[in-house]
């Protein structure tokens, strides 16, 4: 039996890539070292480093302006370590409030300073970037891209004609072109789409990396990790590593557009089986809901409960929404195949033909 995993994180890595890293954990190539001994002072570990960075770079069209940051911990550590590094004496900020993620995020920017809902999506759609109110003299304004839990994603991208934006890509980063310039600090968790936990990508404009204050840890200060190229402490090696490997598997299989187009068969055909199966609901609108975390439901609470035991012994596995919002959820990122979405819709028709 093929067993698929539709997990929100740690995703699915692609066999190859999975292959690539036990390789280096065996010896990595060109050294006497397993990648799980390499220290992050040796030349090796630079050069993966480097090679990580300028796949970000062409992957991204990066401009020369914004510096890479390769950093420990999720992307909720910068939920609090984004406005100590960029208000430094500025008391206000804006946070777009669309979800379980952004809710978290404006929680705990709350002590650090004023914050400022510029604004608020209903659960169902997203409002739209030209709707949103942002003060003129607010140190940022921060919005979430992919809300996972509620299946939400922004498909039309803020202009940048304000406090410069921050987004938390958590989820999408590496699904699809998007306009970086508009941005001053995107951030990202690599369990999604860059391999494994304990890695926080960060890419952060010139101009913002020199706002940090010195009241900052050094470890988490954004200037001083542009400073020491991301080796103010020992960074996660083994997570960087994985990344290389996945940057390069994106490279390999087509970039970012072929990403895309990739994610939106696969969602497509779920969200097709939900929506003319007068059995399962979505929980979002049509326009704002995710090409990577499909949320649904059965018609009751126990059908929930038996869809997911009965799809665990046909392979299908994690397919339980976030434990604060319940339902059902398919999390398809950048390593999913087309036949895990193909298997799970094979599956709801049979659930719902035995139950509907």
């Amino acid at each position: 039996m093929t067993c698929y995993s539709f997990a929100s994180g740690p995703a699915p890595l692609p066999p190859d890539v999975i292959e690539a890293v036990a390789a280096d954990v065996r010896r990595l190539s060109g050294s006497s070292y397993s990648l799980l001994e390499l220290p992050f002072t040796n030349p090796l570990f630079s050069r993966i480093l480097e090679e990580a960075e300028d796949d970000i770079r062409y992957l991204l069209a990066l401009p020369d302006t914004y510096h890479v940051l390769f950093l420990q911990g999720g992307a909720t550590a910068q939920f609090s370590l984004i406005p100590q590094n960029l208000c430094n004496g500025v008391a206000e900020v804006d946070y777009v409030d669309t979800g379980l993620w952004s809710h978290r995020a404006i929680e705990a920017a709350l002590p650090w300073c004023q914050v400022n809902i510029a604004a608020r999506g209903d659960g169902r759609t997203l409002p739209c970037p030209a709707s949103w109110l942002r003060s003129p003299n607010a140190a940022y304004c921060h919005f979430t891209t992919n809300e996972t839990a509620d299946g939400l994603q922004y498909h039309q991208w803020p202009a940048d004609d304000g406090p410069p934006l921050v987004a938390d890509m958590t989820a999408d980063l590496f699904t699809r072109p998007f306009p970086i310039d508009r941005l001053g600090l995107v951030y990202a968790s690599g369990q999604k789409n860059l391999g494994a936990t304990g890695l926080t990508l960060i890419l952060i404009r010139q101009d913002l990396a020199e706002r940090s204050s010195v009241t900052t840890p050094s470890p988490f200060d954004y200037s001083r990790q542009v400073q020491s190229r991301s080796k103010v402490n020992t960074p996660p090696t083994l997570a960087i590593a994985i990344a290389a490997h996945m940057l390069k598997w994106i490279k390999v299989h087509g970039g970012l557009a072929e990403m895309e187009a990739n994610a939106r068969r696969r969602s497509d055909l779920v969200y097709a089986a939900i929506d003319t199966s007068g059995f399962y609901s979505r929980t979002v609108a049509a326009f704002d809901r995710s090409m990577l975390n499909v949320c649904f439901r059965t018609p009751t609470a126990r059908l929930d409960e038996l869809f997911l035991i009965q799809a665990a012994e046909q392979g299908l596995l994690d397919l339980c929404g976030h434990i604060d919002i319940g339902g059902l959820r398919a999390s398809l990122y950048n390593s999913a195949r087309m036949g895990a979405a193909e298997a799970l819709v094979e599956f709801m028709k049979h659930f719902q033909a035995k139950w509907g």
